[in-house]
């Protein structure tokens, strides 16, 4: 580490980059040229990412639970101080909690873990990628939300909570933030072919890709290629904005 990146390299922080669209994200974004900082909560699965990734370009995994404040803060500060600056944030760390439940039989402990991870946690990250980029003249957010951010989703309270409120959080820190020179937006993912989709999702893969009008699942890298779009090459009056990305199951 040279404690500054290459003169014109941009800078990216990744959250949930071990795994899934935060791991194809931070591949997407090495591939693009970014130095970029990998955060999991998983330390063994995010040294591995980072070790794969150094054949392709610049990146260092730090270890960061986004229910964690100081943790979130001391990420930040690692792309800082290792590299100069941050110019983009994908906050894709999250989880979806239990699935089949209506919201009376649903638990407290499952309640305050999903928002505490996807709503919290999107809120502690913002709060500590916005001040190195005011203070750089500018940047991009793009934050992780879910279609069901954009409307209900039986059987998973919590996680619709947690994403609608992640929309509410990107749309006001775009208003906040756009005279700064700060774009903030949302990628609203359907359903994605992740670990995480397939653990939870296993019995209902079937049924879900008949119901999607592109009659399948969407790849991780066509998320991660949505979020390196809205830091690079999105024009800059684009902001607030909750985008799906859902093979139509929206429209």
């Amino acid at each position: 580490m040279t404690g500054r990146t290459e003169a014109g390299r941009k800078v990216v922080l990744v959250t949930g980059a071990a795994s899934g669209i935060g791991r194809a994200a931070a591949e997407a974004f090495v591939r693009r040229g970014y130095a970029a900082v990998l955060a999991d909560v998983n330390a063994d699965d995010g040294s591995e990412v980072e070790a794969g990734l150094r054949s392709l370009g610049e990146c260092s995994f730090v270890p960061c639970d986004v229910t964690d404040d100081d943790a979130v803060r001391d990420a930040v500060a690692h792309a800082v101080t290792t590299y100069g600056r941050l110019d983009a944030a994908f906050n894709a760390a999250g989880i979806d909690g239990e699935h089949g439940k209506r919201l009376a039989d649903s638990t407290m402990a499952n309640w305050d873990r999903v928002i505490a991870v996807d709503l919290t946690g999107t809120f502690s990250c913002m709060r500590h990628e916005l001040p190195p980029m005011v203070e750089a003249g500018g940047g991009a957010i793009v934050n992780c939300a879910s279609v069901a951010g954009l409307r209900g989703a039986p059987k998973v309270s919590a996680y619709t909570a947690a994403k609608h409120g992640v929309v509410g959080l990107t749309r006001a820190a775009a208003r906040e933030y756009a005279a700064a020179g700060v774009r903030v937006n949302a990628i609203c993912p359907g359903t994605v072919d992740t670990p995480m989709f397939r653990r939870s999702m296993a019995e209902f893969v079937d049924q879900l890709i008949v119901a999607n009008p592109s009659r399948r699942l969407a790849e991780a890298g066509e998320i991660a290629a949505v979020a390196v779009w809205l830091c690079e090459d999105a024009p800059g009056f684009l902001t607030g904005q909750a985008i799906a990305v859902d093979g139509g199951a929206t429209a």
